[in-house]
């Protein structure tokens, strides 16, 4: 018997995050962007998919082979610590980061690097040329012979140089500069990206090649195209960094093979990008006289504890609305901590300029440096700088009471590691073990800024 033809209706997608809809809406249910819902072709109204033979019959989970999911070191270890080791055979790997941050370098340094261990790696370039990546190449010493490159935009070619090379890595810069010629729209287009990501991933684990491809981001740091991107691969790892400073943090956003809690740590010299295992110094000033609104704390990055410094300037305002200006800090708990100041502690700030910084274009957002931040705001009301040696670690309360924190003896060994001599914690949470050599127990904020700063 027949099947009854099926009604076909039109189906409409968002052109900036792939956001699918059964009608047509002026405003994306996603991305939340006006005019960007179009028309991209027919659906069929009801289900199409029957059961088809089964090629390869289902097993218990205990006799699935994991050998296949071992990993291979990339050779870069800040990039390996992210990963969780290195690269599973088939995993797909998405680069994201803004223009200039080092994305192409970085790439370029993980494929030098695996092809000197004795694999082939296949380097395809879709926004510069051959000569522009050699010259690269030469300036970071990454010139190798089984480093293989192909400066292709089209997926049919791509793939081609996959069937020719055999590679044991396969990298692809950037993934909105190839497309198909099977499916409509410019290169970077939600159409085009979603094709070449499905072709990429399907030829990455049909033949268990670790693939690693880049991506652009938008204004607000999300990777630019269908968010299906995220989905289809494995890894989605962010490269960020401040454009006027050398620091280069790589983050995991999703890891199917490992946790999201480590971040690699980089430098960005005149030789490419170098790995930094003990970043500890570029957060922390060195030598100089003592000045008030500094206070050190100890950060947890993952699974590595980091100092990071908190710097406040407080000074006299002219505008009727004094200005509040925070930079690698939240502004948010910047106003929180500044209201249990006024209110627990007797220090207001209400008719002045308040500006918070961290030192290095370090990034603190966890709860365990409100300690720090509201001495370093006391210090720079009060005009006297924190003792010598001085450190805190703690959560504060809306009450201004001193919380506890997670890793406080991970915390408390690298400030020992650091030569801080001091340090103050909130009360009864001294742990055992390696510490420095005064531990100050504090139950309140007030407690806690009457032994940071020197009295009168």
């Amino acid at each position: 018997m027949a099947m009854a033809s099926r009604t076909l209706r039109p189906a409409y997608h968002c052109i900036e995050c792939g956001w699918t809809a059964a009608k047509w809406v002026g405003r994306c249910g996603e991305c939340q962007a006006w005019g960007t819902v179009a028309e991209v072709g027919a659906r069929s109204a009801g289900p199409a998919t029957v059961a088809t033979a089964i090629r390869e019959p289902a097993i218990p989970i205990s006799r699935v082979d994991a050998r296949a999911m071992s990993r291979r070191a990339t050779g870069v270890a800040e990039c390996d610590r992210v990963l969780g080791g290195g690269l599973v055979a088939g995993e797909v790997m998405l680069l994201a980061g803004e223009p200039g941050v080092g994305k192409s370098t970085l790439l370029l340094d993980i494929a030098a690097r695996s092809a000197r261990s004795g694999q082939t790696v296949l380097y395809v370039t879709g926004e510069e040329s051959a000569g522009q990546v050699r010259f690269r190449a030469e300036r970071i010493g990454a010139l190798e012979d089984s480093l293989l490159v192909a400066a292709e935009t089209d997926l049919g070619s791509i793939l081609a140089h996959v069937e020719a090379t055999h590679p044991d890595l396969l990298l692809v810069d950037s993934i909105q500069a190839i497309a198909s010629a099977e499916v409509e729209g410019t290169p970077g287009g939600v159409s085009q990206v979603r094709e070449v990501a499905s072709a990429l991933v399907q030829v990455a684990k049909g033949r268990a090649i670790p693939t690693i491809l880049v991506g652009h981001v938008t204004r607000d740091g999300t990777v630019a195209g269908p968010r299906l991107i995220e989905h289809l691969v494995d890894v989605v790892c962010q490269f960020e960094g401040d454009p006027h400073s050398s620091l280069r943090l790589l983050r995991a956003v999703k890891n199917r093979f490992g946790s999201v809690d480590e971040v690699g740590c980089f430098t960005l010299a005149d030789t490419g990008i170098e790995q930094v295992p003990d970043p500890s110094g570029l957060f922390l000033s060195h030598g100089g006289p003592r000045v008030p609104g500094s206070c050190p704390t100890i950060s947890i990055m993952g699974r590595r504890p980091l100092p990071a410094e908190i710097q406040a300037l407080v000074a006299p305002s002219a505008l009727a609305n004094p200005r509040r200006a925070t930079s690698g800090i939240d502004s948010s708990r910047v106003a929180m901590v500044l209201a249990v100041l006024h209110r627990r502690a007797g220090l207001s700030v209400a008719a002045e300029d308040v500006y918070v910084s961290t030192l290095g274009g370090a990034r603190v957002v966890e709860p365990a440096s409100d300690l720090a931040l509201a001495l370093a705001l006391a210090s720079a009301v009060r005009d006297r700088p924190i003792r010598t040696g001085f450190i805190a670690i703690g959560e504060v309360a809306l009450s201004g009471a001193i919380r506890p924190v997670v890793g406080l003896a991970q915390r408390m060994a690298e400030a020992a590691r650091m030569g801080f001599t001091d340090i103050v914690i909130p009360e009864g949470t001294c742990p055992e073990g390696k510490a420095p050599s005064k531990c100050h127990e504090a139950a309140t904020l007030a407690e806690a800024i009457s032994m940071a700063l020197p009295s009168d």
